[in-house]
């Protein structure tokens, strides 16, 4: 039996949501994608992180933990599977980066007490991709606040996601986005869906 819950990460432009999206298309899921365009504390964070780096993180722990619950929580009558574009740890490692020491503690408390209610996904899929692969996506989706971002940043969060990466207990399948586009190489977005039907034990997988 093929996972029930496929959660996708990955640094910022990686292509979460568009793999999310031909995924759940494919396996006729229900398809979570993260609501960061509503967030009106974004742009201002990227304009000025220290201010407002602490209303952003709750706020997006709030979003995210309300809609997972909603989506993954409730078990679905007709069985049907669950494609999210974030992990709600995704949260906490942002945080990590963000946060001062006493604004983390207090985060990190706040952070535990949720996802305790929620399950972890079946299967995830992380998209690795080289820093000016990302520059260059961040370009092409043209969101105004993201223009900024500086390298050292993408950086951080890759060290960040490499660092989680290591001591994950769940099956991960690593895919290099610089030599896979699951958009211009259909046979390839079915080899991804022949792999996730195999039962992928727990720990790492090249795609």
């Amino acid at each position: 039996m093929g996972p029930q819950y496929i959660a996708i990460e990955g640094n910022i432009g990686a292509g979460k949501t568009t793999l999310a999206t031909q995924l759940a298309a494919r396996l006729n899921g229900r398809l979570v994608l993260e609501g960061f365009e509503d967030n009106n504390f974004l742009p201002k964070f990227y304009a000025d992180p220290q201010r407002y780096a602490l209303p952003l993180e709750l706020s997006f722990l709030a979003d995210r933990y309300k809609q997972l619950s909603n989506f993954v929580a409730q078990p679905d009558l007709f069985g049907q599977l669950v494609v999210a574009d974030y992990l709600f740890i995704k949260s906490k490692l942002f945080a990590r980066i963000t946060l001062d020491e006493s604004e983390f503690e207090l985060y990190q408390r706040l952070f535990e007490v949720m996802d305790l209610h929620l399950p972890q996904p079946d299967v995830l899929i992380y998209l690795q991709a080289p820093t000016p692969l990302l520059q260059q996506h961040i370009r092409e989706r043209g969101r105004s606040y993201e223009q900024e971002i500086k390298d050292e940043y993408l950086d951080r969060v890759r060290s960040m996601y490499e660092t989680y990466l290591q001591g994950v207990e769940l099956p991960v399948l690593l895919v290099d986005t610089a030599k896979t586009d699951f958009l211009k190489q259909p046979d390839e977005l079915e080899r991804l869906l022949g792999l996730l039907n195999t039962g992928l034990t727990p720990g790492k997988h090249v795609f």
